[in-house]
């Protein structure tokens, strides 16, 4: 049976969680010290209708705190008024451009002013829900595996065990998840075989990593594919994300059509701009870790950081998170030479 494991990195201004599976990062959670009230995955609300849709088949809702939803007028839903209470589940986090998925429960009662019906939870209670028997390691061994988590969300392009690599390019409409088999020796059919299974499994972790879903389509290796085992390793490898997953077929072109719930938002969104870079409160919250870890490798130094100097200027909400780890020993420098993503940290 695979065993998952948890991490929890605590760090100036922001802390990270991870899931790993298998020696391998599942889940990564992140909450920063200027997060603004969010309505996460799983939450209930007692939400207020401020606008019915009947075109759009939507109601928008106002979950107290500056919080939005929309939720499908369908079923019992479409007797809902404007200005009705009505007690709700999310169903989908919010994600750029788009509102928060909101599930009737029922009609709220008795009236009062919108709000969480039950505490948000903590995100080492969020990261525990995960595996709620396993222990939590904290420390520098949970500050790498954060980062290596963090940098695969990123990557693109991610190596198959046995070889070849696997391809995942989020768009619009779908996600697509390309297999390449690379340098695979042996009996090319059984290679190509092997491959596609493998892809499928480390296709459905990742995915869960990036907090991607909606509708994939895989691009298989090779041809003449066995479809009644594809689809046999495929409903094992998105279990964790049912109910909710649809399979399709192995269509003639050599893909595979699948579709999984969106649940969460996509992490991409959290650590990137609209460029798809990584934002200068990403690059500013790795500055402060680095400054973290130097200062403790070294306890009496004093610490300079020259950055780009938008990166110095979306640090400066975390600084006082820094001063009370390290003390007030640092000193952050706005340097207009260095690049968006390069930055320097040097003891003296």
């Amino acid at each position: 049976m695979s065993a998952r494991r948890l991490y929890l990195d605590r760090g100036p201004g922001e802390d990270r969680a991870v899931v790993m599976l298998d020696d391998k990062p599942e889940r990564l959670l992140i909450a920063r010290l200027d997060d603004p009230p969010q309505a996460r995955w799983g939450e209930r609300y007692r939400a207020r209708v401020v606008r019915l849709d009947r075109s759009l088949k939507a109601a928008f809702l106002d979950l107290g705190e500056g919080i939005e939803a929309m939720l499908a007028l369908s079923g019992p839903a479409v007797r809902l008024v404007e200005g009705g209470l009505v007690a709700i589940e999310i169903a989908a986090e919010a994600r750029r451009g788009k509102l928060a998925q909101a599930r009737l429960e029922n009609p709220a009662e008795p009236p009062a002013p919108p709000g969480r019906l039950e505490a948000a939870l903590s995100l080492s209670d969020r990261l525990q829900r995960f595996a709620p028997d396993a222990p939590v390691t904290l420390g520098e061994e949970a500050r790498q595996v954060a980062d290596e988590a963090e940098a695969a969300v990123l990557a693109i392009e991610h190596p198959l065990p046995g070889g070849g690599s696997l391809t995942i390019e989020p768009t619009r409409a779908l996600t697509a998840i390309d297999v390449d088999l690379g340098a695979r020796g042996g009996d090319a059919r059984r290679a190509a075989r092997q491959a596609n299974l493998t892809a499928i499994d480390e296709a459905a972790r990742l995915l869960r990593l990036k907090g991607l879903g909606g509708l994939l389509v895989i691009d298989l290796v090779g041809e003449g594919h066995d479809g009644p085992a594809l689809t046999q390793a495929a409903r094992a490898a998105f279990a964790p994300d049912g109910p909710g997953v649809v399979l399709g077929p192995v269509t003639r072109f050599g893909t595979f059509q699948l579709a999984t719930p969106r649940r969460s938002r996509p992490l991409a969104e959290r650590l990137c701009d609209e460029t798809g870079g990584r934002s200068a409160a990403t690059l500013a919250l790795g500055l402060l870790r680095a400054l973290e870890r130097e200062g403790r490798a070294d306890g009496g130094a004093r610490l300079t950081a020259r950055c780009a100097p938008r990166v110095a200027a979306a640090a400066e909400p975390y600084v006082a998170a820094l001063t009370q780890s390290l003390g007030p020993r640092f000193v952050l420098r706005a340097d207009p030479a260095l690049d968006l993503g390069h930055f320097d940290v040097s003891a003296s």
